[in-house]
């Protein structure tokens, strides 16, 4: 299967500074997360990528077309949420969406039909007709997200797409991304300095620090392969019971009267907790259960 994302030791320069360093590795996701602090190089490889910064060496491949010399072909199947905003600000949405789209390659008409079909999906079908510059902050970036998906790219990168939104229109956007990413007809790139956005959307990460790979796995791969803590408070626990966990296999540590907090091994779940509570005739008060959070994972990468 040919991955979204060929990254094969692309190296990209500014002046003296080098930016990206020989990083390599493929992406796989529906919608894949690209994470990582400050300067660690997220703008620069989605710029990399789509082509507004050559490589200085090794390459990229989207959909095993070559960013140095398929450029071209690329640009028809992507789509771009920038950042900061691009916009004409006396055009109309739909005239303003619409042109996008002819710069994608759609003849006029069929560009036209595309964007009020666009528009009305992401809701700013009653406000097509009003100009860019009377439109809110949260109605701008649905004008953005339309015009990244009116040609029917086949990869969407959105950058910061919840930049600055109130709950209510957060909610929405993300509500949109998961519509896209489900349908099965785009993958996502999702740039996000919100860990939650990521989580919420995201099935694969790419964390980046000082310009190299920190991090690329499979999120709930991830998660399952982490180990799974316990924190455990009961009524007549024994030395029995302790005992009887322990003979699970699973590490475990007494951290107070009646309480025990628990590593457990890999296919061991809280059910066999419980059935050797049942066993031994103990009344498990309070439980917490907890897996690695995308936040456990980025603080990890960054660690290392």
């Amino acid at each position: 299967m040919t991955p979204v994302i060929e990254l094969d030791g692309l190296r990209v320069t500014f002046g003296k500074r080098e930016i990206l360093h020989s990083i390599k590795g493929n992406l796989h996701g529906r919608c894949i997360g690209l994470l990582g602090p400050n300067g660690a190089g997220k703008t620069t490889l989605i710029h990399s990528l789509l082509g507004f910064h050559p490589p200085s060496a090794g390459t990229a491949r989207i959909f095993g077309k070559d960013i140095r010399h398929q450029a071209k072909e690329i640009r028809t199947l992507i789509g771009y949420m920038p950042e900061r905003d691009a916009f004409i600000a006396n055009l109309t949405c739909v005239h303003f969406v619409r042109l996008m789209a002819e710069l994608s390659g759609l003849p006029s008409e069929a560009a036209l039909e595309r964007a009020h079909e666009a528009l009305f999906y992401v809701g700013l079908g009653e406000a097509r007709y009003r100009q860019l510059g009377s439109y809110s902050l949260g109605m701008k970036q649905l004008a953005k997200l339309a015009q990244a998906i009116v040609h029917g790219p086949r990869l969407i990168f959105l950058d910061e797409p919840t930049n600055g939104l109130d709950p209510p229109a957060r909610t929405r956007m993300l509500e949109l991304i998961r519509e896209v990413r489900d349908s099965g007809k785009a993958n996502i790139v999702l740039s996000s300095h919100l860990l939650r956005d990521v989580e919420e959307c995201c099935d694969e990460i790419l964390i980046l620090k000082d310009g190299h790979i920190a991090a690329n796995c499979n999120l709930e791969e991830e998660r399952r392969a982490n180990k799974q803590f316990v924190e455990m408070e009961t009524r007549n626990g024994t030395q029995a019971f302790v005992e009887a966990i322990g003979k699970l296999g699973c590490e475990y540590a007494e951290t107070g009267f009646q309480k025990l907090k628990i590593v457990m091994n890999d296919g061991m779940g809280v059910r066999d907790l419980y059935k050797i509570a049942v066993a031994q005739n103990v009344q498990i008060r309070r439980l917490n259960y907890k897996r690695d959070s995308l936040e456990d994972i980025f603080l990890k990468a960054m660690e290392q």
